[in-house]
């Protein structure tokens, strides 16, 4: 990184937490420090909601997981549309009406103090990790490739957002997720504008599709049934559906973004807004990934994207098979280069049965080398079991670091950090207030001083972004990272979910009930999970079924043996 990079980088930063700061100075009540005062307009909802979904992980992971696997991971996001809509139609009118601060405030007038304390720990729970995670994330990576420490990264990462989060709550963090998806954006189409432009004079934008459809990353469709399948379009519309309508109608994080909306209107369109681009978005970073594995076809990749695996098993006894490996994906690197020119040679002269050939060649070069990725991540786990070998998430900071130019690549970094940023301060804004409000508030001495209500929301919001800094410490990589943060999801979501679609459809449920059922379901869950019963999306329908169903079995038996009571009303 040059002189640039760094100005860049760091006056990008510094400007987002200052004006978040400035603008959001000097709230005076919890209304105004939770909800914003309720003065968002659809726009400032929209980008918000989005930029909180859109962590650090979806900029790093995404173009990896495009590289490796294609466009494919966009039918995770099919069933946002749909539960946009839900949520629309469902819970954002209810939850003006009732005028509530969180949505587990809901949850006891409409059940019991036991049922809302229950969601609002499993939220805390899961949002806790993740916040450590947001954190995490960009710090690993950026650590692993720019040399610098890991707990540096994390603790700079956390006290940047900390500062203007417990400074100006919701209102800070609205304001500032639109000077961060202005970053985002502008960052990412810098980054596909280099791409194509580093590509080979005769490779258009059009060629560089085929190329990448020769090696099947164009590939987004999957109509298969199985359950193990971890993305297909059943598996999107559905379990994808079922765990997008539990995080953005239920999890505090979002929650909190469209109860800032100055009416029932403005928080819908906000969230419409977000139903619209959100795939478009995906589809356009999952494009990027796709572009650099074209970039790569015709220029010499790493035989593994991260620097400290490379690192560990250099430095061990497995040192010269690794070289061996590395001189062979050399040779295969040539190889790819000449399949491709002959790919488009054949595209060109428009012969049918050469280009089949042709792409039948890239496909069993790219078999080959993906056998020698293999062969090489079993020798660094030989050489350091400890490090991460699955380098999807280093491929797009990788081409970032070695091929953008000075000033490009501090604004790619300001993106990253950025958008680990918006999702950490909307999470921590959360958790905060969740604790705040439907622990502390709900089962401490009533208050009627609005200043000591904002500074009990402050205090908590501060804890917990020391402990999310803590996470992020002690926190470890497996697989994928986007990945990690969904299937931590998955695993409280659809348990969530089911205690909201009982408390808004089915009345004469009550909270005992419910509450049983959703303790049983949490740990049928988490087994379920640990044994690997099905892909993770679909735990999210699995969780939310099973509450419903339990819950509707209890109060049937409790009913059928019990004295008659009334039902609930909210």
């Amino acid at each position: 990184m040059g002189t640039l990079d760094w100005i860049i980088l760091s006056g990008t930063l510094l400007f987002i937490v200052a004006f978040g700061v400035w603008r959001t100075r000097g709230s005076q009540d919890v209304d105004d420090y939770v909800r914003g005062g309720k003065r968002a307009k659809w726009l400032t909802v929209g980008l918000s909601v989005m930029a909180t979904q859109a962590s650090a992980i979806t900029f790093l992971s995404t173009p990896g997981q495009a590289f490796h696997d294609g466009m494919g991971f966009v039918q995770f996001y099919f069933g946002l549309p749909l539960a946009m809509i839900i949520i629309c139609m469902v819970f954002v009118p209810i939850y003006h009406h009732l005028k509530v601060y969180t949505a587990y405030e809901f949850l006891e007038r409409r059940f019991d103090l036991k049922t809302r304390t229950l969601a609002a720990l499993l939220f805390l729970v899961q949002r806790g990790l993740s916040a450590g995670i947001t954190i995490f994330a960009p710090s690993i990576i950026l650590s692993a490739v720019l040399g610098w420490h890991l707990n540096t990264l994390n603790i700079i990462i956390g006290i940047l957002v900390i500062i203007y989060v417990v400074s100006g709550g919701t209102k800070a963090v609205n304001v500032t997720q639109k000077q961060q998806m202005f970053v985002i954006m502008l960052g990412m189409f810098a980054a596909f504008f280099f791409i194509l432009g580093y590509l080979p004079t005769d490779i258009s934008f059009g060629k560089a599709l085929k190329v990448a459809g020769a090696s099947e990353k164009l590939n987004i469709l999957n109509f298969e049934l199985d359950t193990n399948s971890r993305y297909t379009f059943w598996s999107g519309i559905t379990g994808g559906m079922f765990l997008m309508l539990a995080y953005f109608g239920t999890d505090q994080s979002q929650v909190q973004r469209y109860l800032s909306g100055k009416s029932v209107r403005e928080s819908q369109l906000g969230l419409i807004f977000n139903a619209i681009l959100k795939i478009p978005m995906q589809f356009f970073i999952l494009l990027v990934g796709v572009m650099v594995f074209v970039f790569y076809q015709y220029n010499p990749s790493p035989l593994n994207f991260n620097p400290a695996a490379t690192a560990a098993v250099m430095d061990s006894p497995m040192k010269e098979d690794y070289l061996q490996l590395q001189k062979a994906h050399q040779d295969i690197q040539l190889e790819k280069k000449l399949a491709q020119d002959a790919f488009s040679q054949a595209l060109e002269l428009k012969e049918y049965s050469t280009t089949i050939d042709a792409k039948q060649q890239i496909l069993e070069i790219n078999r080959r080398e993906s056998n020698q990725r293999e062969a090489a991540r079993n020798l660094i786990r030989q050489a350091d079991p400890a490090v991460e070998t699955n380098d999807k998430d280093y491929v797009f900071i990788h081409f970032i670091l070695n091929y953008l130019p000075r000033g490009i690549i501090g604004l790619l970094l300001a993106v990253i950090l950025s958008a680990a940023m918006s999702s950490t301060a909307s999470e921590l804004n959360a958790l905060g207030t969740i604790t705040a409000l439907d622990l502390y508030k709900r089962n401490a001495k009533a208050s009627d001083d609005p200043a000591r209500d904002v500074r009990i929301s402050r205090l908590f919001t501060l804890i917990w972004g020391v402990i999310a800094i803590l996470i992020a410490c002690v926190a470890d990589l497996f697989d994928n990272l986007i990945q990690l943060v969904n299937i931590i999801g998955s695993i409280f979501y659809g348990n969530v979910l089911g205690i909201f679609l009982l408390a808004f459809f089915i009345r004469f449920v009550r909270g005992n009930a419910v509450f049983v059922a959703a303790i049983i379901t949490q740990a049928v869950v988490i087994i379920g999970w640990s044994l690997d019963w099905m892909s993770y999306l679909w735990l999210n329908a699995f969780g939310c079924t099973l509450v419903i169903g339990l819950a509707l079995l209890f109060e049937g038996f409790d009913r059928l043996l019990g004295p008659p009571a009334e039902a609930d009303t909210a």
